[in-house]
């Protein structure tokens, strides 16, 4: 009798098997793997699903690594950049072992002024023979990409910092009856930055500062191998505008001691142009 007929999940062949609605196969992915992924996590086809998310977030992580080097080369290239002080020579303003921030704007964007800290390359022999610090080599090549995208200062034995004295056609001379430094024969009172107890110049200097040339000093006056004592090597004391890297606007390490760093407009603010 037809009311004794086992129960089955077989379809009758008079009656053909409804589609499953419920899970729709994948285009171009067989039924049973499409449905494999809905049924709980049961079945060999979905125990690799962790591995992908795994691979996935190493991607994803890969790529947010890269694109902040790329991001730190670009402001490092463009707009900023980090130093290491090594000496005492802009002291008190600086001190050893500050990390400043510099402005990559200046000079290719933004001019250079009389009173700027400025970071420049070596005209030639001004820094003796660099000696780097002792690392071993994973070491220095984590340094030297750290560097290279600017989330380490640089370290480098051939750059200098200074504050500019003279642009150029500036006559700087030294010193006059009060002792003091004059530009364009106006004289500058530089208390407010160079180191107390220095004065501003133990040797006379009077010089003309030439065309694409400044005139640099340090802050700790007896204490900084500047413009004055590189009459004989290239450049004969001033440094190329060419050679700057940019100008120091603040102080970040130690956290102690983190400012930024004004140009002193009021002690040039009488001085005539050339």
């Amino acid at each position: 009798m037809a009311d004794s007929d086992p129960v089955t999940d077989r379809p009758s062949a008079r009656e053909p098997r409804p589609p499953h609605h419920d899970a729709p196969a994948l285009a171009g992915v067989p039924e049973a793997v499409a449905d494999a992924g809905n049924d709980g996590g049961a079945g060999t086809a979905a125990e690799p699903a962790p591995r992908r998310r795994g691979l996935g977030l190493l991607r994803e992580t890969a790529i947010i690594v890269a694109s902040a080097l790329v991001l730190s080369w670009l402001i490092k290239t463009l707009l900023v950049q980090a130093f290491y002080i090594p000496s005492g020579s802009m002291e008190d303003t600086l001190e050893i072992g500050d990390r400043v921030m510099v402005s990559r704007l200046v000079p290719d964007v933004l001019d250079v002024h009389r009173g700027d800290i400025v970071v420049f390359t070596d005209p030639g022999g001004w820094l003796p023979p660099y000696e780097p610090p002792e690392r071993t080599p994973v070491g220095e090549a984590v340094a030297d990409v750290l560097t290279f995208v600017g989330l380490m200062p640089a370290e480098t034995g051939d750059h200098l910092i200074k504050r500019v004295i003279g642009t150029p056609g500036d006559h700087v001379t030294c010193c006059n009856a009060d002792g003091l430094v004059e530009v364009n024969g106006v004289a500058i009172d530089e208390e407010s930055y160079i180191r107390p107890g220095s004065v501003p110049s133990q040797d006379p200097f009077d010089k003309v500062v030439p065309e694409g040339m400044l005139f640099v000093m340090g802050d700790n006056r007896q204490n900084s191998k500047d413009s004055r004592y590189n009459e004989g090597n290239p450049g004969g004391g001033f440094v190329p505008v060419d050679n700057v890297v940019g100008s120091a606007f603040a102080t970040v390490w130690p956290l102690t001691d983190a400012t930024l760093l004004r140009n002193p407009g009021d002690v040039f603010a009488e001085v005539p142009e050339p």
